[in-house]
């Protein structure tokens, strides 16, 4: 049995500072249900702790993420790692629980529980080390991530950047008025040309990817799509930042895009607001369904994404 299982075994059904539930929406998935008066002892303790606070002193984030497992026990930070850790799972969401609507909340907690797990990405978009960003019925930007009426194809995080990027955080901020743009995840375990792709002869040739500008990256960097990790395959792929340099290189990674895009196993994911969706990104892939067109479109959205500490 492996770690995780062992983990979640001994918890689930259990009434301590949390609960841990498989998901209702994905195989692979779990949901961590926070005891309300755990939560609300989180929340009420760093009622003086805001954003601004948290972007300037770095050391404030590792303080809160402190006050989180204090609350909750290390067994809770233990589920956490184990959870993200397992090529079986991966994965889990977790909520607010209607206890508060306060952006400030939001980005406390889920802060306190990215700082569980190692250290966080500088986001170049934002300028610090999380992005707020929303999607609404018209948007001029040069990429996909705020077109609202546009598929936002399967890809992983970190794909322009010259750093580690093992995890990734999305957390549901605010919406209205919006049919559709469910968060769209497939395990690349369960995607079913896996092996096909993993195994083809331009699998390792390192891909060119430049980030457009609003990323605020100027660099360029050179990855493989595939490379191994504990004897498993993992993926580094972006359709939209990948500049091939061949005619065979852009067919297979055109092939890949749309052999994903077209599995039985990319499943659409309901995520409430207040609640987040925590992956693996070296084997989750993640995308976003299509909007129904309204002109009072309104979503909001926080990005966290960072590496696993090094134990």
């Amino acid at each position: 049995m492996s770690v995780v299982k062992e983990v979640v075994k001994s918890l689930v059904g259990g009434k301590e500072t949390f609960e841990v539930k498989n998901h209702p929406h994905h195989h692979r998935l779990y949901h961590l249900e926070i005891n309300n008066d755990s939560l609300y002892t989180f929340l009420s303790e760093n009622r003086h702790v805001n954003a601004q606070q948290l972007e300037y002193v770095p050391y404030m984030r590792l303080a809160l993420s402190q006050s989180l497992e204090k609350i909750l026990g290390k067994r809770f930070s233990e589920t956490v790692r184990a959870i993200l850790h397992d090529r079986d799972s991966g994965g889990f969401t977790v909520g607010m629980q209607y206890q508060t609507e306060d952006y400030d909340d939001y980005i406390k907690f889920a802060t306190a529980l990215a700082h569980l797990l190692g250290g966080v990405n500088f986001d170049a978009m934002s300028g610090t080390y999380y992005a707020r960003f929303t999607v609404k019925d018209t948007d001029e930007s040069d990429s996909y991530l705020r077109q609202a009426y546009r598929r936002f194809t399967l890809h992983t995080d970190g794909t322009f950047v010259n750093e580690p990027t093992d995890w990734l955080l999305m957390m549901k901020f605010a919406e209205e008025n919006a049919i559709g743009g469910e968060s769209r995840l497939l395990h690349l375990d369960d995607w079913e040309d896996l092996e096909h792709y993993s195994t083809h002869p331009l699998a390792t040739c390192r891909i060119e990817y430049k980030a457009p500008s609003s990323k605020n990256v100027e660099q360029t960097v050179y990855n493989q799509t595939f490379f191994e990790q504990n004897g498993k395959p993992c993926i580094c792929f972006i359709d939209q930042f990948a500049n091939p340099s061949t005619m065979e290189q852009a067919t297979y990674l055109k092939d890949l895009s749309e052999s994903m895009e077209n599995s039985k196993h990319t499943i659409d994911l309901p995520l409430p607001v207040g609640d987040l969706v925590m992956v693996n990104n070296m084997f989750w892939l993640h995308g976003r369904a299509a909007f129904e067109k309204s002109p009072d479109l309104h979503r909001e959205l926080l990005r966290q994404r960072g590496y696993f500490a090094k134990v």
